[in-house]
């Protein structure tokens, strides 16, 4: 992706444009452009296929995915525009339970669904376009984690494996029902409290996994992050399936290029280097936090219900994964 977005790295120098506070040349979960010395503007976009099969469902848990870009900087959403690719010989009520869907976490979130644009395509198709705000001393990027913080993320893995093996039947009701909780839960407390924390830097766990999205803080913030895979929270059913290999497609994918920069701990089954680089959706956030504030931050998460979890450490590196585990 980044040779395709090369040209246009080239055509928008970002010193041409200082407002442009975060853009092509510094790589962050959305767009942010400085209104004023006080103000700041959060742009971003996310759409993709269902992940479930209930309409409604997967309209709230697209919506709650291309919001969650927002929070992870920090933010606060404004608007939103619907993105939909629709069949035309569909029933055009599956349509409106997706958008009531996505309508319905948007109002949760305190945004308003502003518009939107439509195309015919084979396969349906739903997500955001988000606008958000934020305070300029409030942002919140991927690149501040610091030797010495402690790693917390605020949602159970495993929507991947989950939703695989729903498509091949082999999940029961009640592990669908978690993972459809999980997903569509917004990452707006979350992201409210690692601002009252001071978190030094933040991402939202999503198609390139933990291991990937791990790695992009890792590397930008010129660190090593040593996790602990013992430590990991799973979602109901996840363990079971990601042994059976119930894995997508992106596993692999993000496996084949991420991997040359983790180093696993060979006491660690297969099925943990899968779950690591398990593509999630509307996943939580991972946040690097000075340690004195840590056990707060990690009790405050769980006391406003979220799954959190310590999960390691930053140390002085290269940007790199350092994964142990496989020995509890």
């Amino acid at each position: 992706m980044a040779q395709v977005l090369r040209p246009l790295s080239e055509i928008f120098q970002q010193r041409d444009y200082p407002r442009v506070l975060v853009g092509l040349s510094e790589p962050d979960d959305a767009a942010v452009f400085l209104v004023d010395d006080a103000r700041a503007i959060i742009s971003t976009a996310d759409f993709f296929p269902p992940v479930v099969d209930d309409p409604y469902d997967f309209g709230a848990i697209a919506a709650a995915n291309a919001l969650s870009d927002v929070y992870a900087m920090g933010g606060r959403p404004l608007m939103a525009i619907n993105l939909v690719a629709y069949p035309e010989d569909l029933d055009k009520g599956i349509l409106s339970e997706i958008l009531r869907g996505g309508a319905d976490k948007a109002r949760e979130a305190g945004a308003v669904i502003a518009g939107g644009h439509s195309i015919t395509d084979a396969e349906p198709k739903y997500g955001l376009s988000v606008t958000g705000e934020a305070a300029v001393e409030s942002i919140i990027r991927k690149s501040g984690a610091a030797p010495g913080d402690r790693l917390i993320l605020t949602k159970a893995l495993g929507t991947g494996v989950v939703t695989t093996a729903l498509k091949r039947d082999l999940a029961a009701s009640d592990i669908i029902e978690s993972a459809v909780g999980s997903m569509s839960r917004l990452n707006r407390v979350a992201s409210e409290l690692a601002k009252s924390y001071g978190v030094g830097a933040m991402t939202d766990i999503t198609g390139f996994g933990l291991g990937g999205h791990a790695l992009e803080m890792a590397r930008l913030s010129g660190v090593d992050f040593e996790l602990n895979f013992d430590c990991v929270r799973l979602l109901p059913g996840a363990l079971e399936f990601a042994k059976q290999g119930v894995f997508p497609g992106g596993m692999s994918r993000n496996l084949e290029y991420f991997g040359q920069w983790v180093d696993m701990d060979p006491a660690l089954p297969d099925y943990a280097t899968g779950l690591l680089y398990d593509p999630q959706t509307s996943g939580g956030l991972l946040m690097a936090v000075a340690e004195a504030r840590a056990s707060d931050l990690l009790a405050d998460l769980r006391a406003a219900g979220e799954d959190a979890f310590d999960l390691g450490g930053v140390v002085a590196g290269s940007g790199r994964l350092l994964v142990s585990g496989g020995r509890a």
